[in-house]
């Protein structure tokens, strides 16, 4: 999967993640995909609502280790 931008909100509790999420997605363009890197367990469900909120599609969710990945196409 091709990933035009990467963020590391490893470390940060909600609803950091998703203020850096959107602040990254808003310097994409529509289409483009953006990876975020979360330790916050309450990422996964935050991640989740944050895309049906704003229309951004969440393309996958992963748990690896201590980290939750999240990667999202801007609308």
């Amino acid at each position: 999967m091709h990933i035009d931008k990467e963020i590391n909100a490893s470390g940060l509790n909600c609803p950091l993640p998703i203020l850096k999420a959107k602040k990254a997605l808003s310097e994409l363009t529509s289409g483009q995909t953006l990876k975020v890197v979360a330790t916050d367990k309450g990422s996964l469900r935050d991640f989740q609502a944050f895309a049906k909120q704003t229309g951004n599609e969440l393309l996958d969710q992963q748990t690896v280790g201590e980290s939750f990945i999240h990667v999202l196409r801007r609308r």
